[in-house]
């Protein structure tokens, strides 16, 4: 029996999963979290084989509770599931430990399959994703200038492309409104921008929200 907990601040999305796991044979689901915090705490309390994590749970920066959770938990394999484009996060939600990438908008067939792979110890990627990566290395994909940050310059960016302040920023990040700034500064020089009006453009074009 493959255990898996679900990490998820949508309670629909939650339930949806849920029902999709316990539809098939093999599955069970051990616990539900909203936030990164309640998964740790979940997670020491029960047996879970594979997390399904949300790209946007809330509680710290997506790729940071990603490496926590494989530092913290080495044995629980983690399927990021996103609803955001595949060339926008799935890279990096590998580099960090993840086992597999899917978006949500893919069949419930297919998450089961990525689940039972992902649990045998194999990695998942779907066929077009796998088309991308392999793309990205002949049409210079990856030499996008947000490919070249670092993963929490990549937050950053994201962040403020959408309109936050500094100050909430600051606080969804956990850090001080002083080192976003810094951030801030260096993105708009690596980036060759000059206002936040231009990382906001940026974003909204990539389609990085």
């Amino acid at each position: 029996m493959i255990r898996i907990a679900i990490a998820d601040d949508h309670p629909i999305v939650r339930e949806g999963l849920r029902r999709i796991a316990t539809e098939a044979d093999g599955i069970s689901v051990t616990g539900e979290a909203a936030t990164a915090a309640a998964l740790f705490e979940l997670l020491g309390k029960v047996a879970v084989d594979v997390v399904l994590l949300d790209v946007s749970i809330p509680g710290s920066a997506f790729v940071e509770t990603l490496r926590a959770l494989r530092e913290k938990h080495s044995t629980v394999r983690v399927m990021v599931l996103s609803v955001h484009p595949e060339d926008q996060w799935a890279l990096r939600a590998l580099r960090a430990g993840a086992a597999g990438y899917l978006t949500k908008d893919h069949s419930p067939e297919q998450l089961v399959e990525a689940i039972r792979r992902v649990a045998r110890g194999g990695r998942y990627v779907s066929p077009a994703l796998a088309e991308k990566l392999a793309a990205s290395f002949d049409d210079g994909l990856a030499d996008a200038p947000h490919e070249r940050l670092s993963d929490r310059e990549f937050e950053v960016l994201r962040s403020l492309g959408s309109g936050m302040a500094v100050k909430d920023v600051a606080a969804r990040l956990a850090l001080s409104a002083k080192t976003v700034s810094t951030y801030r500064a260096r993105l708009l020089e690596k980036m060759g921008f000059s206002s936040n009006a231009d990382l906001v453009k940026y974003v909204v074009e990539r389609g990085l929200l």
